[in-house]
């Protein structure tokens, strides 16, 4: 059974940046893509960015789109979300997740993560 584990979020001002990380344990990291989705308060889970297997193909969602970078290190089993020039709208808890498919369907990922919490002040 995959499990994954969220590390690196904190609270950080307005234009700083912060770089989540997510290990993958108990299964393969092969053949698998993987995503990063947050939740703010009150709100669905949503979809962040999407990386492939070995990590030629990925995908982010408008608003991070510049600002934020998915990579993978398939030797260590980590995945990691650089993220650059938050923004309080950032706010959320990050969680990682794996995809038989690129994608950004929630419903199409598993092995969800716990989170880590990423809080941005203005």
């Amino acid at each position: 059974q995959v499990q994954l584990l969220e590390s690196g979020g904190g609270l950080v001002q307005a234009g700083g940046s912060l770089r989540l990380s997510c290990a993958v344990s108990g299964g393969t990291f092969m053949n698998v893509a993987m995503g990063w989705f947050r939740q703010a308060p009150g709100k669905e889970r949503e979809f962040v960015a999407a990386i492939t297997w070995p990590g030629s193909n990925t995908m982010y969602t408008q608003s991070v789109t510049g600002r934020f970078t998915i990579s993978r290190d398939n030797t260590k089993n980590m995945m990691y979300l650089q993220m650059n020039s938050l923004q309080p709208e950032d706010t959320a808890v990050y969680y990682c997740a794996v995809a038989k498919l690129l994608g950004r369907n929630v419903r199409d990922y598993s092995n969800w993560g716990r989170g880590t919490q990423v809080t941005v002040s203005s």
